[in-house]
């Protein structure tokens, strides 16, 4: 396994949407084993391949305090179950440093492939439901400070720039 380099804001190549996997084979299965140790090694708690600069539809997700219960997320679509908002301070490994609060739908239906290449659903809710959103959000060219304010949007730009200088 290999530890990844993460993409950081304001990095363009993050814009780049990822690509549906056609085939869950040996690659995509070392690029979940590499993108699970990165993030881990990252003290993160999910990852989008785009954020490793490969773009293909796949997310690794583990809230688990011990590290060991990874859901992985290949070509995954989420459908909106209710109006209900949640509010989050959410962070990301390509803004490091930063935590701003997102407001996102609490109850989503998510469909995705699994590892193993099996279809699958799930009904997640809180941190979970936030998660898998802002990972989405990565394979579709976003991050989460383009659901902030032009103003504060721009100030996290100026003092990465700042700060990489």
């Amino acid at each position: 396994m290999a530890i990844l380099d993460i993409l950081e804001f304001p990095d363009p190549i993050l814009r780049t949407v990822a690509k549906p996997v056609q085939k869950v084979d040996d690659k995509i299965q070392r690029l979940i084993d590499n993108m699970l140790e990165t993030m881990y090694e990252a003290q993160g708690i999910g990852l989008a391949a785009t954020q490793v600069n490969v773009h293909r539809q796949v997310i690794v997700i583990d809230l688990s305090e011990q590290k060991d219960a990874p859901l992985v997320l290949i070509n995954p679509s989420f459908e909106v179950l209710d109006d209900e908002a949640f509010d989050y301070q959410e962070g990301c490994l390509s803004v490091p440093g930063f935590f701003e609060e997102v407001s996102r739908p609490a109850h989503i239906k998510v469909k995705a492939l699994g590892r193993d290449g099996k279809l699958f659903e799930l009904v997640p809710d809180g941190l979970l439901a936030v998660c898998i959103q802002h990972e989405i959000d990565h394979l579709n060219g976003k991050l989460f400070v383009d659901h902030l304010s032009a103003l504060k949007r721009n100030r996290i730009k100026q003092k990465i720039k700042k700060d990489r200088r």
